[in-house]
């Protein structure tokens, strides 16, 4: 059983992710009601392009979308770690 990973969103609202599911960061924001910008759902368009505070995320799909250093794509990504994002 894994034990679930805390993801802070703006500087306040903190949701609990579970690395062991198959949901993308996107999709655990969703799910716990964040307001979220997304467009293609891929890594293609860049829609949800999202500030890396701290911590680590993996990519379950190549994103093709430019991003800047500390940005990560929730669409194509999960949490490795415990996250602080500015989304």
């Amino acid at each position: 059983m894994n034990s679930k990973l805390k993801v802070k969103v703006n500087k306040s609202q903190v949701i609990e992710v579970d690395p062991g599911q198959p949901q993308t960061l996107l999709e655990a924001l969703e799910q716990a009601g964040v307001e979220t910008r997304y467009h293609c759902r891929s890594g293609f368009c860049g829609a949800c392009r999202t500030t890396l505070i701290s911590g680590e995320v993996e990519y379950i799909n190549d994103p093709l979308a430019y991003m800047r250093p500390q940005e990560i794509l929730p669409c194509a990504c999960k949490a490795k770690t415990d996250l602080e994002i500015e989304h």
